[in-house]
């Protein structure tokens, strides 16, 4: 091969390696362009990402925000009448509705019923007896003559501030013998030279104890009625002794709860000094037991005692403290119609006013029994 041929083929072998790099070069273009339009697709696809979970997080937001309302407005939707909640916690004037039906009866005493009419008394405190002086026909006189009681008639009422006060007086006498002066001894609660008796501090105790007056007031009633100046530590002291003396008999008050099959207990709120207490009840139709905590749990039931002991039914409004002791457990049916009731008037269940109906039928059928 002489240079000349050698030459025109250096010159193929060139051009055609020229054109392989060329087609590379193109392909390699293509690889980039389609890189690129792959990072481009990427990229669209991850912000499409994100923004679907911005709206997935977005609708779970929502869902959760009108759960919420929904709980807010059933909550503020509760009152006394359909749940839980004491009269006190109503917050606003709403007409009131009674879950009892009615009976058809007409009002007043019905056939049958035991009167409590006002009767005479046979020995009155005080008689007065009006006389006739004169003929009421002819105007004779008529003093002098014998007359007889035509009619009776009695009012019945409390004395005026009266004050029975009752002197106590000892006896000394000097022994002729050997000159000794024995003075008898006073009775055991005479132990001042004035005093209040048992009476007054009966009475006293009834009025913040029984009826909760506070103490101010029942210091003032007392003074209004009877004219009896009593302080509020002095009617502190008559509920302390009282309290004292009823010792031995609350301790036999909460054995004979223990005993009964059914069991009734609740709480309610009161107010000592500055702190908000619990009053705890136990009762049955003859017994009732009231216990004061701090505690409205189960802390405040172990304290008074008589829920730990109990093993028999408790009927009770749901705390969840009555949870985890020895008795069984019966939900108050009171407490059944109002969460009815709420689930009625608020969540539109018809069934829910059918089984109200139920329960009142089957009392009124119990009650008739």
């Amino acid at each position: 091969m002489n240079k000349d041929d050698e030459l025109t083929h250096l010159r193929a072998e060139n051009q055609r390696l020229h054109e392989q790099v060329q087609r590379l070069e193109d392909e390699l273009r293509c690889t980039l362009q389609s890189n690129d339009d792959l990072r481009a697709g990427l990229r669209s696809a991850i912000s499409s990402l994100e923004i679907y979970q911005q709206v997935a997080g977005q609708g779970e937001l929502i869902a959760g925000l009108r759960e919420r309302v929904n709980t807010l407005e059933q909550r503020q939707a509760k009152d006394s009448h359909n749940s839980s909640l004491p009269p006190s916690s109503d917050r606003f004037v709403r007409i009131p509705r009674s879950l009892r039906k009615k009976s058809g009866k007409k009002p007043g005493g019905q056939p049958g019923h035991q009167g409590h009419a006002l009767h005479q008394v046979e020995t009155p405190d005080e008689i007065l007896v009006y006389r006739v002086e004169s003929c009421a026909h002819c105007q004779q006189d008529l003093g002098s003559r014998p007359g007889r009681i035509a009619e009776r008639r009695q009012v019945i009422d409390v004395p005026v501030k009266r004050l029975w006060v009752r002197e106590h007086q000892v006896e000394e006498k000097q022994c002729p013998h050997c000159l000794y002066l024995t003075r008898a001894s006073f009775p055991a609660d005479v132990l001042a030279p004035a005093q209040y008796g048992s009476g007054i501090q009966t009475v006293a105790t009834y009025l913040v104890a029984g009826q909760d007056v506070p103490y101010a007031r029942a210091s003032q009633l007392l003074h209004d009625l009877f004219g009896v100046q009593l302080s509020e530590a002095s009617i502190a002291r008559f509920v302390w002794c009282c309290h004292q003396h009823l010792a031995e008999w609350e301790t036999r008050l909460k054995a004979a709860l223990v005993q009964v099959r059914v069991l009734h207990q609740d709480e309610t709120g009161m107010r000592c000094g500055k702190s908000g207490w619990w009053v705890h009840v136990c009762s049955t139709g003859q017994l009732t037991h009231y216990g004061a905590s701090s505690s409205r749990g189960r802390e405040g039931m172990d304290a008074i005692g008589t829920a730990p002991l109990f093993e028999g039914i408790l009927v009770h409004d749901a705390l969840r403290s009555y949870h985890g002791y020895r008795f069984a457990e019966a939900f108050c049916n009171v407490h059944h119609l109002r969460d009815l009731t709420f689930i009625e008037e608020e969540l539109g269940q018809d069934w829910a006013r059918e089984m109200k109906e139920l329960l009142l039928s089957m009392k009124e059928a119990v009650a008739q029994a």
